[in-house]
């Protein structure tokens, strides 16, 4: 499978091919023992059906990244994303070097370099990107194995201790705090804890005013630079048909009242009467937040109405089916603090089920 001569001017040439009838490989090396070295391994990769061409990891990692980002099937959102991540923070680094060079100490580094200016779940993004790259040229078979391997990633805080939801009397403070074309968006998202796509792609032929329900089936795409679509929801889960609140049904009527849908049929728009576009709600959201004190998202009304579902007693399935989570482990990872200590309701449990035979019972074992 590899073979080596000495060729006239003293050096080793190694010969191989993949398979019969493959291109011949060459390589070629100052010492014999070098190149036995190069050629046993090169037959035992091809033996094991390891082989890699070594002239095909010469390609460089960012023309590779755009390359395979572009192969993907992917949400616009995703897309774009993803492609922010490649062109933003994968390319600077490590663009112009060939996929076979990337070492396991070199990202492992620009992990550390990240994780002194940013977020450990945005460095733990940024990572898993170039990862799926790696990943993904392996599989092209452009190198043997990923640099990717045993990276120690900054640690998280952990979201279920830290998250503190919204009050009501501050969600009906952030929606004095909007103009007026938005106060129903805030309400509305509280009360149906909403996602932003879902919210802002909301049509009014999906509110059932009679039946009092609303179905969560699709959300506004809002992509850089090109025109605002429906998609479909984040996940199969996210498929919804909601229990219309009265206070909710309320705001959503009078809202429609004084702002009429237009062609499109959204709810809620622009102040021009456009598809409302995720980035102008995020922004309008925040300035409002700002400006009463509050450190907050649009994401926190979502979270306002988990924990309202919660002090209300409802069970992990009915929160989860309402919010359009994936599993039930979803919500108790994200809200399980919320829930109220159950262990005096455990003692009340216990004492009521044996209260019956409560005089037996002293007697019996005293």
């Amino acid at each position: 499978m590899a073979s080596i001569a000495r060729r006239p001017d003293g050096r080793y040439r190694v010969r191989w091919r993949e398979y019969p009838g493959a291109p011949e490989r060459s390589r070629q090396f100052d010492r014999k023992v070098d190149a036995q070295r190069f050629a046993d391994s090169i037959a035992g990769d091809i033996v094991r059906g390891h082989y890699v061409d070594p002239k095909a990891g010469r390609e460089t990692i960012g023309a590779y990244a755009k390359r395979w980002s572009a192969a993907q099937v992917w949400r616009q959102s995703s897309r774009d994303r993803m492609v922010h991540i490649i062109e933003s923070r994968i390319i600077p680094k490590f663009g112009p070097q060939p996929l076979a060079a990337l070492r396991r100490s070199e990202v492992q580094g620009w992990v550390a370099e990240m994780s002194t200016e940013l977020a450990p779940s945005t460095v733990e993004a940024y990572y898993r990107t170039l990862a799926a790259v790696m990943r993904a040229a392996v599989a092209d078979e452009l190198v043997r194995k990923s640099p990717c391997i045993d990276i120690t990633l900054p640690k998280k805080g952990s979201a279920k201790n830290t998250l503190v939801p919204l009050v009501v009397a501050q969600v009906v403070e952030l929606s004095e705090a909007v103009p007026r074309h938005y106060r129903a968006l805030i309400l509305a998202s509280a009360g149906l804890g909403l996602r932003q796509g879902e919210a802002c792609g909301l049509t009014v032929d999906r509110i059932d005013f009679l039946r009092r329900t609303v179905t969560i089936d699709r959300q506004l795409i809002t992509p850089k630079g090109s025109k605002v679509s429906l998609g479909p929801v984040k996940t199969d889960a996210s498929n919804r048909t909601m229990p219309l609140p009265k206070y909710v049904a309320d705001v959503l009527a009078a809202h429609l009242k004084e702002f009429p849908v237009g062609a499109d049929g959204f709810v809620f728009t622009s102040t021009t009467g456009a598809p409302l576009r995720r980035s102008v709600y995020g922004g309008t959201f925040r300035r409002a937040a700002l400006s009463i004190g509050l450190d907050a998202t649009s994401h926190d009304l979502r979270h306002h109405c988990a924990s309202l579902l919660i002090r209300s007693g409802l069970s992990v399935k009915a929160i989860q089916a309402y919010l359009g989570h994936a599993t039930a482990a979803e919500t108790l990872d994200t809200y399980g603090h919320l829930w109220p200590d159950d262990e005096e309701r455990i003692r009340s449990a216990v004492d009521a089920a044996f209260d019956p035979f409560a005089d037996f019972l002293r007697t019996s074992v005293v």
